[in-house]
């Protein structure tokens, strides 16, 4: 893996890698919208593996296998982060359900039912539904990843999944805390999706619906999640 002069081989390491920066493309995007492609995820991991051969230091004690594993994921998901595939009108309505959500979850004092969040937004379920299903595709990262790598939050993007806040105990804390009041569905969907890392078909199977119906139901997920975090 080194040369004579003890620096590190650059083309055995790309050719050694490039297998692994496929298997890793192909795991996330299992999880991701069809409208990722496989092969943006490629070339941003390429790209990752790349920064990863130029900038290893061997001194710091963690091997290079280590390294480039980091870099690689890290550099598919600043790829998702970079996309900003929802209109601004989607954003606004994803912020009423929010706050929708919170006034409702005050006010019961539990977890508001789907159609009594349509109705405190004055919309019917079919349209509250679609809403979901909108706002829900740009947020289908998993955290601990997120978490792992040390994604730090680009702003105050109301969008922005809860998860990629989290980079202390105390945040991590408090997600735990506001996934246990979740609805008990939307509980095990949450842990379907971010600890067994099944796709939206298999949480669908286990779930007994449609995976559109998955998308809506974690899109709910978050809103209860934000608006849960924001009060804390």
């Amino acid at each position: 893996m080194y040369t004579a002069k003890g620096k590190i081989d650059q083309h055995e390491l790309l050719t050694q890698y490039l297998p692994q920066v496929r298997r890793q493309a192909l795991a996330l995007q299992v999880r991701l919208p069809a409208s990722i492609e496989l092969d943006d995820l490629i070339q941003a991991g390429t790209m990752g593996l790349l920064e990863a051969m130029g900038r290893f230091d061997a001194s710091q004690g963690a091997s290079f296998a280590t390294f480039a594993s980091q870099r690689i994921r890290g550099a598919m998901l600043d790829e998702l982060r970079s996309r900003d595939w929802l209109p601004r009108s989607v954003r606004r309505n994803a912020r009423a359900v929010d706050e929708a959500v919170r006034r409702l979850e005050q006010r019961l004092g539990r977890p508001a039912e789907e159609h009594e969040i349509a109705a405190e937004l004055e919309m019917d379920l079919a349209d509250y539904r679609q809403l979901l299903s909108d706002t829900n595709n740009g947020q289908l990262l998993p955290f601990e990843a997120l978490v792992a790598e040390g994604a730090e939050p680009r702003g105050p993007d109301p969008l922005a999944s809860p998860f990629t806040a989290l980079v202390d105990g105390e945040q991590r804390r408090r997600l735990v805390e506001a996934i246990e009041a979740l609805p008990e569905r939307e509980k095990l969907l949450m842990a379907l999706y971010y600890q067994e890392e099944l796709n939206l078909k298999e949480i669908g199977a286990v779930l007994g619906v449609t995976e559109s119906r998955v998308c809506q139901l974690h899109g709910q997920a978050v809103s209860r999640l934000r608006a849960r975090l924001r009060d804390d």
